[in-house]
């Protein structure tokens, strides 16, 4: 008996000992909704949280979407170190119920991430778009430069939101893409 009572003992503090549980971080907010005719066309992008799948592009990051009825075609382009332009075409699709806030789009089917519009200005000329796992975003504009109070501002948001406002990194704007 002496012994089922130590083994008890050395679970109980066993199980005491152990680490706490990570906390989940709370749902990710969207805006409202998303006029997708307005949101179409040309977007610069200012600074983003840097991700595996850009890391050829050092400059002139730029996105263009385009509605094409029930899907909208994204264009992405950069400016790579030796000068070249790298481009990638995809899709995204509405999730529903979502106000066009949320997207799921594909450059390479059938895997899909996550494009989710979560700081939008009235006017749509700037951005912050992110990943619900909080590991992707970016912050856009309609012209080359942001300045720094609607910059900051933004990235403000993110970190309220949960990401790690240290990690953006901005993005050289250098030369229109042709």
């Amino acid at each position: 008996m002496q012994h089922l009572t130590r083994l008890l003992l050395l679970a109980a503090a066993a199980l005491g000992a152990a680490p706490p549980a990570v906390a989940e971080s709370p749902p990710l907010p969207t805006v409202a909704s998303v006029d997708l005719a307005r949101y179409a066309g040309a977007w610069y992008e200012i600074a983003l949280l840097p991700n595996r799948f850009q890391k050829q592009c050092v400059a002139d990051t730029q996105a263009r979407y385009r509605l094409d009825g029930e899907r909208v075609e994204v264009f992405n382009r950069c400016r790579m170190a030796d000068g070249r332009v790298d481009d990638i075409k995809g899709h995204a699709k509405v999730v529903d119920g979502s106000g066009n806030a949320k997207l799921r789009v594909t450059f390479f089917w059938p895997f899909y991430g996550d494009y989710w519009v979560l700081a939008l200005d009235p006017d749509y000329r700037q951005v912050l778009v992110g990943a619900p796992n909080r590991k992707y975003a970016w912050v856009l504009a309609r012209t080359p430069q942001l300045d720094d109070s609607a910059l900051e501002a933004l990235l403000d948001r993110a970190a309220a939101l949960g990401f790690e406002k240290t990690s953006f990194k901005r993005t050289p704007q250098t030369q229109p893409l042709d």
